[in-house]
């Protein structure tokens, strides 16, 4: 199953295909279009979290939107014909199982840390994994060392952080415990994509889609179960909120990125992807009233350009 906000770096690593090591085309006006389209849809996704958590408790609407997700994608596979033959072998499950626990948890911290901040913060605070990628990368993958480049994009990135914390501390924010918690799931995510950038060259993208939706369904039903009494409110906007997770981002989203990185280099749409954080905050404006202060603004602009810089 994608990731729950940007997902590009994942997503890419996760395809298995010859196809998509070497794409040779640059950007055109058809997919600088859908690249920017991709990317604002993914810079909202913490947003349309916000609305549904006014109708349901976190964790439920992370078991409901998996489920929405897994079907979302049990489809595309069978109309590509992915499904022929499934089977998970014996020395797969292992990989597997934890690389569903790792999503299940970074997912579920995700949803009660934007339950305690603001959609802005969440849509600054989770793009901030593709720095958190590098660094980790730095240390658990071969080859993958940090030039001048890259610890210059993670300090600018860093520093922006920085910046909208001190604020927070320093005014007694009640966004501070979800912004922490926001960072944990941050990191968590970066974790997960270093593991899957190294699984999916043994283990086919499909098995490591859906071990993700159903691990993090049922555990999050049975967690939810457990320690979320509140009911849920069936409402229009929490619909909305669903079928906008589950379908416009774990389908549309997830499909048309396939095809971007398919046929464009990754350099080529790097620079439309790292616009995520900003669209984020200008959604979380427009639809949920966020104030766009000026340290929230610093620090958008601060994880782009740290992106940017480390993405190359």
């Amino acid at each position: 199953m994608p990731n729950e906000a940007p997902g590009p770096v994942t997503l890419q690593l996760s395809y298995p295909e010859g196809a998509l090591s070497h794409p040779a085309k640059g950007i055109d006006l058809k997919g600088a279009a859908l690249a920017m389209l991709v990317s604002i849809l993914w810079g909202a996704n913490p947003v349309a979290i916000k609305i549904g958590l006014v109708d349901a408790p976190p964790l439920r609407l992370a078991w409901m939107r998996f489920l929405i997700g897994g079907a979302v994608i049990t489809l595309w596979a069978w109309a590509g014909g992915r499904l022929a033959g499934f089977r998970i072998e014996r020395g797969e499950w292992r990989p597997l199982i934890f690389l569903g626990l790792l999503f299940t948890l970074q997912v579920g911290m995700m949803n009660v840390g934007t339950s305690l901040t603001s959609a802005a913060h969440s849509a600054i605070l989770l793009n901030l994994y593709a720095v958190h990628t590098v660094v980790l990368a730095h240390f658990l993958i071969p080859g993958d060392r940090l030039s001048v480049k890259k610890v210059t994009g993670v300090l600018v990135a860093y520093s922006g952080i920085v910046l909208l914390f001190a604020r927070q501390v320093t005014h007694d924010a009640p966004t501070l415990p979800g912004d922490v918690i926001m960072v944990v799931s941050g990191f968590i995510l970066a974790e997960r994509t270093v593991y899957l950038a190294r699984a999916v060259q043994h283990l086919d993208a499909v098995k490591l889609l859906l071990a993700q939706a159903a691990i993090g369904t049922a555990l999050l039903v049975l967690i939810s179960l457990l320690f979320e009494p509140a009911p849920t409110r069936f409402t229009a906007s929490l619909a909305a909120s669903l079928v906008y997770q589950g379908v416009v981002i774990s389908g549309f989203n997830f499909i048309v990125n396939l095809w971007l990185l398919r046929r464009y280099r990754p350099s080529a749409l790097a620079a439309f992807f790292l616009t995520q954080p900003l669209f984020g905050v200008v959604a979380a404006a427009l639809v949920t009233g966020d104030p766009l202060t000026l340290e929230l603004l610093v620090a958008s602009v601060a994880v782009a350009l740290g992106i940017g810089l480390t993405s190359r």
